[in-house]
């Protein structure tokens, strides 16, 4: 069984959304994988766990590094992997252990001014697409289907 991360700073929405939408695909008869929430803050982290029922978290600079060592894949916005994104909340210790992690990260594109970064040439898909896309893909990652 694969071990999902789900990270995610500021309020957790994101987080949220991404679990809600995997506990829907989850086959409580052949679970393919286990979720875990880290979140940069304790306000994140209490709103990503509201998304599925049974999932794990944690809080802060350290459980992130630990829980990325651990992840099969990790999930969350693109600014996770960038220090000091979300306002400051990513610290460079976070996007370290994220980005070099030896999991598949699937990242959504936030093309928003809080993530002082912009990603070109991804399609201009609403957030409630683009979650999706990733939730599908998280599936096909911990269902043994290819990257």
């Amino acid at each position: 069984m694969k071990n999902v991360l789900i990270v995610d700073g500021q309020g957790g929405r994101i987080g949220r959304a991404i679990a809600e939408r995997l506990a829907e695909r989850l086959d409580p008869e052949r679970p393919a994988f286990t979720l875990t929430a880290a979140g940069s803050n304790a306000m994140a982290t209490a709103n990503m766990l509201k998304g599925a029922a049974g999932m794990k978290g944690a809080t802060g600079e350290n459980a992130v590094i630990v829980c990325a060592r651990r992840a099969d894949v990790i999930v969350g916005p693109i600014g996770i992997i960038i220090a000091d994104a979300m306002l400051g909340e990513i610290t460079p210790a976070m996007a370290t252990a994220l980005s070099s992690a030896d999991a598949v990260r699937v990242l959504i594109p936030m093309n928003r001014t809080q993530c002082e970064n912009y990603v070109v040439g991804v399609r201009d898909n609403s957030l409630t697409a683009l979650l999706d896309e990733a939730a599908d893909t998280v599936v096909r990652l911990t269902e043994g289907g290819a990257s």
